[in-house]
């Protein structure tokens, strides 16, 4: 408990000495700010709000999902051996899931990149 209460009281101190030397060493002058954005000493030629497609927002969706994935399998394949059986089935059914929830996105044409084409009946 003790060492809890040091690193809090530690946490505090390093925040008000941020704060505080931010506003020591921080300018003095209250101006309008700059509307131009800067980044890496170069102002921009052209407009900046740029729209990214669908497709960008698609792609970064299942990296996320699948990039959480791969954390839990390498966090699995570390304790393989202490987990046994019981692991080996709880992996499998959540491969299973995400295999399942992949099929459900294949199949309602979530993964097309194009427009979707009508089918008369």
């Amino acid at each position: 408990m003790l060492g809890l209460g040091l690193y809090t009281l530690a946490i505090c101190v390093m925040v008000s000495v941020m704060i505080g030397a931010s506003w020591l060493l921080g300018p003095r002058r209250r101006g309008p700010a700059d509307p131009n954005p800067f980044e890496s000493g170069i102002l921009p030629l052209h407009d900046t709000t740029i729209r990214f497609p669908s497709q960008f927002f698609l792609v970064a969706m299942f990296y996320v999902i699948f990039d959480l994935e791969m954390v839990f399998v390498f966090a699995w394949a570390l304790a393989v051996y202490p987990a046994g059986w019981t692991g080996y089935a709880g992996m499998m059914a959540f491969l299973l899931l995400l295999l399942a929830a992949l099929a459900y996105l294949w199949r309602s044409g979530a993964l097309e990149w194009g427009p979707v084409a009508r089918i008369r009946k």
